[in-house]
């Protein structure tokens, strides 16, 4: 092993611990992505798979297995490890579109990841039209949060794959600490400013969850008993249509504007389905990454997150993006370590011990909080190829929640916003009517005052 790969062993932090405990067979934890590429020729499905086991051999964090432990979980680098054992290959019947293409991935993004193996499987799926061929990407959240899923992704395409790997930072030894603090009297100080800061900022994050929790509308289409069939939906929207709507209503960001389309297109669904929109309260979750580029790695999770409200209720969509605005912008302006949406962060500062008993019940309570998870992954711009094919669309998938319906992922990638829906499919049978729905949403708002 070189000295830039990580080491054969590694710790797990008390946040990627959580979310091992949160997986249940219904409720597997693992992030994904639909990428399409657009091939000048006819596919070989065998160089293909070839070249992505080749390519995930020689990423260390995809040799890593996990190693259960009710003290220290960890994790460890296979022995015998075979990349070709996570890479498979599907055909669905040619020419499938786009629709096709998500009812397969909807049945392979349903299965757990086997916690005996490292936790993660590539799908290389052809048949696609227009010699199109697309790769769905598992990787179990502990693993990764969004943005190292796209650095690992990232090294699997043609003009990356030399990229060394980030060394993980061991974990630091408590009683070489201790006697660092007692040698010297100002850090001792310093820490224990730390610690009390820290003490304060997990109390008044769990205030804030207690104060926001609610029940649940009980006839609410957000909600409903957790079930291990999934649907997807894959939608694609011009960026320059976004960008044309922020500007027309006075800034904000694209965020701002794809949560409003989401919002809108929430309530032309209800209003589909026969619902008062009006009573049914949506509250997402928005994710949000701690982890600056020059932070030394601990752990593969360091997120927070935001709550806001997606005001399903109005009728005009410029107000509805207003009140999207100011309450994002009011959550941003507050930071990310405090509100209910910071959970994540009380989540990383329990022990590991306490997670095993807590997290599975704590994870059935998720709809107390939140209504449905909206999350943006954010892309770099660049040219991606695949063996030479181009990567035409790129589909994030976000993990559901028990007791949820729905979670929804969102990436800017050359010049289009890719939406990617997961459902409960036993919920929602009509998914294909929220798809529809979020173009007629994007042209409400382009077509409003």
């Amino acid at each position: 092993m070189s000295a830039t790969e990580t080491p054969s062993r590694s710790e797990l932090t008390p946040l990627d611990w959580a979310f091992l405990c949160m997986e249940h067979e219904d409720t597997p934890m693992h992030v994904g992505a639909v990428a399409v590429f657009r091939s000048e020729g006819p596919v070989d499905r065998d160089r293909l798979r070839r070249l992505l086991a080749e390519r995930a051999q020689r990423i260390a964090r995809l040799r890593m297995r996990l190693e259960r432990s009710w003290l220290q979980p960890h994790w460890r680098e296979a022995r015998d490890f075979d990349a070709a054992d996570h890479v498979y290959d599907h055909e669905i019947p040619a020419p499938g579109g786009r629709e096709e293409l998500a009812i397969l991935a909807s049945e392979l993004i349903a299965d757990p990841l086997d916690q005996r193996r490292p936790l993660w499987e590539l799908h290389l799926i052809t048949g696609l039209a227009d010699n199109r061929f697309a790769v769905l990407m598992k990787f179990h959240h502990s693993l990764v949060d969004g943005h190292d899923a796209v650095e690992v992704g990232v090294r699997l395409l043609d003009e990356f794959t030399d990229l060394a790997d980030t060394p993980a930072t061991p974990p630091p030894n408590p009683l070489d600490e201790a006697f660092g603090l007692i040698r010297r009297p100002e850090k001792l100080v310093g820490a224990l400013r730390g610690t009390l800061s820290k003490s304060s900022e997990s109390l008044g994050i769990a205030a804030s969850v207690m104060r926001n929790m609610r029940l649940p509308v009980p006839s609410s289409p957000m909600h409903a008993a957790t079930s291990p069939a999934r649907r997807l939906a894959l939608v694609p929207i011009d960026l320059a249509d976004i960008r044309r709507i922020r500007s027309r209503h006075g800034g904000g960001t694209n965020n701002d504007v794809v949560l409003a389309v989401i919002a809108g297109a929430l309530r032309l669904w209800m209003a589909a389905r026969g619902e008062d929109s009006a009573q049914v309260p949506v509250r997402a979750l928005i994710p949000v990454c701690r982890r600056r580029s020059n932070q030394p790695r601990s752990g593969n999770n360091q997120l927070s997150g935001y709550l806001c409200e997606l005001p399903v209720d109005e009728p005009d969509p410029a107000t509805r993006l207003a009140s999207i605005r100011a309450e994002m912008s009011g959550n941003k302006s507050a930071g990310p370590l405090r509100g209910p949406g910071a959970f994540p962060v009380l989540a990383g500062r329990l022990p590991q011990v306490l997670h095993h008993v807590a997290t599975p019940l704590v994870a059935q309570g998720a709809s107390l909080l939140f209504d449905t998870m909206v999350t943006n992954v954010p892309l770099p711009t660049f040219h991606a190829a695949l063996d030479g094919a181009e990567v035409a669309e790129l589909f994030p998938l976000a993990p559901l929640a028990s007791g949820h319906s729905l979670s929804i992922a969102v990436s800017q990638f050359r010049g289009t916003v890719h939406i990617g829906v997961q459902a409960n499919r036993t919920a929602l049978p009509d998914l294909e009517k929220l798809a529809e729905a979020l173009p007629q949403a994007v042209a409400e708002l382009s077509d409003g005052t």
